[in-house]
C-alpha cells in the first residue's frame, strides 16, 4: 500500500471562502493550524494573512464552503479562481478516500476591467462564457491522500523520496486535468491548497463468493495532452499523443492481497480528422500521410517506456474511411513492428456485426499468449510484489468508444479470472458467468466504465452498452443506440465547437494574451451572417408540411399537386444548401489553438 504523503504538506480538505468586495480569503476549517490566503479581487494576487479582514455593516461578507481549491486561469484582463464546492465520496483506492467533484464555481478577479476599452471587455466576457460551460466538466475526481493519477503498480514503484513529495509533484502530467490552472499557486509555493484533480471515471463493487470478500475497483484515468470532443480531437498530434487515450485500470482487493491489471485506449496514431459538414459521417482525410511513420513511433516509443510490451487491437473496418486508416495504421506499424510491438486487425463488425460479440472469443484466441506473458501487479497480504505487468494491451476503433469498450470489458474479465484462479478462489476451468450476482455487478462495473467515458468524449452514453451490461443485445439496448447517436449528431455539430473552446482554454491549449483575439464575431460576411441551423430547419419541416398538406387535398383540385411539387423542392434545396455549406451552419471552435 502506498505511503502517505508528509503530513507538513497535508492538503486542506475543507475550507472556508469569505468573498469581500476587494478580495477573496480562504481560510482553511479542517483543524489546521495555517494563515489564510487572501486573493485580490482587482489583478488575482495572492498573500497570506494572519486574520479576517474586519467586517462592518458597509463590508458584509458572502461566506461558501469549498473543499478544494482547483487553479486559477488569467485572461485578457481579470484572473479567475476555480473552486470545488461539492464534493461525493464515492470509494477508496489503495485504502484511501476518493471523491467526485459535483459542484465547480468561477470566481473572478476582474475588477481591472472597469477602466479596459468596450472589445477587450466584450472579448472577456466571451472567454468568461466558455468558464461557465467549464464549470460542467463532467467525470472530475481527487483524492487528499494518495496519487490517482498512477496506476497501483507505478504508486508501488514510487521511490522513498518520492513519496513524501506533495501529490502535484508525483503526479504524472498526462492525467492531470488542472496542470495548466495550478501553474499560479505553483509559483506562490501554495502547496497544500494544490490538489491534483483526474478526470475519467471510478467505479466499485464488493462481491462475496464464498466465505471470501472480493473488493473491485474500476479506474479511467483521461489523458489531457490531445483532449477534446469527438469530432473536433481525431488521431495524433505531430508529437504522437493522440485524442481520447484513456488508461483503464482494474483493481481487486481480496485477503490483504492486490491485484492490478492495466489497458489503454486511443485514436488511430495518424494525423487526421473528420472536418465537421453536417453529414452524419464526414469525410475521414489523412493529413500529411508521409508522416505517418514518425507519429506512430512516437507514438508507440512513449507507450513502451510507460508500460513495456505493446500489442496494439484496431476494430475498425475494412471498407471505406475506416479501411483507408486502418491500411495506413498498419503500413506506419510495419517498420517499426518488433518483439515489443505488435499489431493485430479485428474487422469487428465483419466478425461480430450487431448482435453476435460472443465472437470476441476468435480475438481472445489471437491475444491469449500476449496476455499470459504481460501478467498483472500481484501484491501479498505484507504489501510486496509477487509479480509486476510487463506489457499492455492497446485497443482502439474509430472513436475508441463502442466496440473498445466491449473488447476492452471481454479482456478484463478474462484477466480476472486468471487472478482469482491464482489466489485460490476460482477453481482452475471456474469463471465469473458461475456466479450471477458477481456476474451482473462485473458487467454493471464496466458499462458505467464505457458510458462515462462516452459521456466525456461524444456527450453521450456508450453504444452497445447493452451487451456490457446485460451479455446481450436487447432490441431496448439497439433502439436507445439509435437515439445516442442521433443526440451525437447534434452534439457534435452545434454544440461540442463551444465545448472544445472551454476545453482548451482551461488546459492552457490556447493562452489568452492582448495580441490575439478569437475569430472575429462582430461583423458577418454573406451567408454566415444569416446562417441558422434551427432557421433552416424550420424552414424545410414547414415545406414538407405545406407539401404534405397539399398532396392530400390533389383529390379535390389537380392544381395542388403543382404546390406539393413546389413545397417539396423547396425544402430539398434547402437541405442540400445546408449540406452543402455544413461548416458554416456547424458550430465550430473559434480560439486559434497553436500547437505545443
Amino acid at each position: 500500500m502506498m505511503d502517505k504523503a508528509d503530513p507538513a504538506q497535508k492538503l486542506y480538505n475543507k475550507m472556508r471562502l469569505w468573498e469581500f468586495p476587494d478580495q477573496y480569503v480562504v481560510e482553511p476549517t479542517d483543524g489546521s493550524s495555517a494563515s489564510f490566503l487572501a486573493i485580490s479581487r482587482l489583478d488575482g494576487s495572492m498573500s497570506h494573512i494572519d486574520e479576517i479582514p474586519q467586517c462592518n455593516s458597509l463590508r458584509v461578507p458572502k461566506i461558501q464552503t469549498i473543499y478544494g481549491v482547483v487553479g486559477m486561469l488569467k485572461l485578457l484582463a481579470g484572473s479567475y479562481i476555480l473552486v470545488i464546492t461539492e464534493r461525493e465520496c464515492v470509494g477508496s483506492y489503495m485504502g484511501y478516500p476518493i471523491f467526485r467533484v459535483t459542484s465547480l464555481k468561477v470566481f473572478p478577479c476582474d475588477h481591472s476591467l472597469k477602466g479596459s476599452p468596450e472589445e477587450q471587455k466584450k472579448m472577456e466576457g466571451e472567454f468568461f462564457r466558455l468558464l461557465n460551460v467549464a464549470e460542467r466538466t463532467p467525470g472530475l475526481y481527487f483524492s487528499y491522500d494518495v496519487n490517482i493519477t498512477l496506476s497501483a503498480q507505478r504508486l508501488h514503484d514510487l521511490g522513498d523520496e518520492s513519496k513524501l513529495l506533495p501529490l502535484w509533484r508525483q503526479a504524472d502530467p498526462r492525467f492531470l486535468w488542472n496542470n495548466y490552472m495550478m501553474e499560479v499557486l505553483i509559483d506562490n509555493k501554495l502547496d497544500p491548497y494544490l490538489l491534483p484533480v483526474m478526470q475519467g471515471s471510478f467505479n466499485t463493487f464488493q462481491a462475496a463468493i464464498g466465505k471470501d470478500i472480493l473488493d473491485v475497483a474500476l479506474i479511467a484515468r483521461r489523458c489531457t495532452r490531445r483532449t477534446g470532443t469527438r469530432m473536433w480531437r481525431r488521431g495524433a498530434d505531430s508529437d504522437g499523443f493522440v485524442a481520447n487515450f484513456v488508461e483503464s485500470e482494474q483493481i481487486i482487493q481480496l485477503n490483504g492481497y492486490t491485484a492490478s491489471f492495466v489497458q489503454v485506449r486511443g485514436s488511430i496514431p495518424l494525423l487526421w480528422d473528420q472536418i465537421v459538414d453536417l453529414t452524419y459521417k464526414p469525410k475521414f482525410e489523412i493529413v500529411r500521410p508521409d508522416e505517418a511513420p514518425r507519429v506512430a513511433e512516437r507514438h508507440f516509443l512513449d507507450l513502451r517506456k510507460k508500460y513495456g510490451n505493446v500489442l496494439a487491437v484496431d476494430l475498425v473496418n475494412t471498407h471505406g474511411g475506416e479501411g483507408r486508416l486502418c491500411e495506413k495504421f498498419g503500413q506506419a506499424v510495419e517498420p517499426i513492428a518488433s518483439d515489443d510491438l505488435r499489431y493485430l486487425h479485428f474487422d469487428f463488425h465483419k466478425i461480430c456485426g450487431h448482435v453476435h460479440f460472443e465472437r470476441l472469443s476468435i480475438l481472445y484466441d489471437q491475444i491469449e499468449d500476449f496476455l499470459i506473458k504481460s501478467r498483472y501487479l500481484l501484491l501479498n497480504d505484507k504489501g510486496e510484489k509477487v509479480e509486476g505487468q510487463v506489457g499492455i494491451v492497446r485497443t482502439n476503433c474509430v472513436d475508441c468508444l463502442d466496440r473498445t469498450n466491449v473488447t476492452q470489458s471481454m479482456i478484463a474479465r478474462k484477466m480476472l479470472e486468471f487472478q482469482l484462479q491464482r489466489l485460490g478462489v476460482f477453481d482452475a476451468d471456474e469463471t465469473i458467468s458461475k456466479h450471477p450476482n458477481f456476474d451482473d455487478s462485473f458487467k454493471v462495473l464496466w458499462a458505467n466504465h464505457g458510458d462515462d467515458i462516452s459521456i466525456q468524449y461524444s456527450g453521450t452514453p456508450a453504444l452497445k452498452g447493452d451487451f456490457v451490461r446485460c451479455g446481450q443485445r436487447t432490441i431496448h439496448g439497439i433502439l436507445k443506440d439509435g437515439w445516442n447517436a442521433l443526440m451525437r449528431y447534434y452534439l457534435n455539430n452545434f454544440c461540442d465547437g463551444t465545448k472544445q473552446d472551454a476545453i482548451d482554454l482551461v488546459q492552457g491549449h490556447y493562452i489568452v494574451s492582448v495580441s490575439r483575439s478569437m475569430t472575429p464575431t462582430a461583423q458577418k460576411d454573406g451567408i454566415e451572417a444569416i446562417a441558422s441551423f434551427p432557421l433552416a430547419l424550420a424552414l424545410i419541416m414547414t415545406g414538407f408540411f405545406f407539401a404534405t398538406m397539399s398532396l392530400r387535398r390533389v383529390r379535390y383540385d389537380m392544381w395542388n399537386l403543382l404546390f406539393s411539387i413546389m413545397w417539396a423542392s423547396m425544402s430539398l434545396a434547402i437541405a442540400a444548401f445546408v449540406r452543402a455549406n455544413g461548416r458554416v451552419f456547424c458550430n465550430r471552435p473559434r480560439l486559434h489553438q497553436p500547437r505545443r
